[in-house]
């Protein structure tokens, strides 16, 4: 991997390094609290905002993995930092909008926001010339209100439950199921809401035996996701800093 570390001010590199460090610090406790492998857990760093210059030190301090929400953003910085001789695994993480699914499977490796049978169905058109399958998680609605994203646990709607999208996902060659995303709703306690999604993955599992990663958990409360099953925490500004204003 290219040595990125002089792309980004020395200042910045330091403070990028720190908040890895105590990131990953948080980790390995919660990890040990709750008896589980370190080996278990990816961090996923949560690039939107932030600069490409912060993707590339990231990566040269050994982070692997890089989430993005918005695919007018991405789209460019993944090209940007693959132009610097890098290159992360990408996480789609924000609500997708079927006309834009072109554009992510070309640089995403991962899409964690399906949550609906017609976006399933546009990215497995949109993936079906890729070399290797996208990996998919579906992102589940633990509070079941659908205006904030997420298909609907023990729905029977055909078109945002969560077994019509999980099957959907499962049934297209282009894509691959792996697991499940969830965000604690608005006002919830993250016990509260990481113990339900709990709940729904074990359920998930029963049917869907190799999708066994569970997204879960940001900057504030991804030590509680851990404890409750998480395999994969989103974290940004505990580990870059106060987030600049969206553009």
């Amino acid at each position: 991997m290219t040595d990125s570390s002089a792309t980004v001010r020395p200042d910045r590199h330091a403070e990028i390094a720190a908040g890895l460090a105590q990131v990953r610090s948080r980790i390995a406790d919660a990890c040990a609290q709750a008896g589980r492998d370190r080996a278990d857990i990816t961090m996923i760093a949560v690039t939107k905002t932030y600069p490409a210059s912060d993707v590339l030190a990231l990566a040269g301090l050994g982070v692997t993995d890089m989430g993005e929400n918005r695919d007018q953003e991405a789209a460019g910085k993944a090209a940007e930092v693959a132009a610097a001789g890098v290159r992360p695994r990408w996480h789609f993480i924000g609500q997708l909008q079927r006309n834009k699914a072109r554009s992510v499977v070309r640089y995403a490796d991962v899409v964690q926001s399906v949550d609906s049978v017609r976006l399933a169905r546009a990215l497995a058109n949109a993936a079906a010339d890729r070399e290797v399958p996208l990996d998919v998680m579906v992102q589940v609605s633990i509070d079941g209100d659908a205006a904030r994203g997420g298909a609907l646990p023990g729905s029977a709607d055909p078109g945002a439950g969560l077994e019509p999208v999980a099957e959907a996902v499962a049934d297209a060659p282009g894509l691959r199921l792996v697991g499940l995303m969830a965000v604690a709703p608005l006002g919830w306690e993250p016990d509260r809401a990481f113990a339900q999604l709990a709940e729904v993955a074990g359920v998930f599992r029963t049917v869907h035996p190799g999708a066994t990663e569970l997204s879960a958990g940001m900057s504030g409360d991804f030590d509680i996701a851990i404890r409750y099953g998480a395999t994969h925490v989103r974290v940004g500004s505990a580990l870059l800093g106060m987030r600049p204003t969206l553009r």
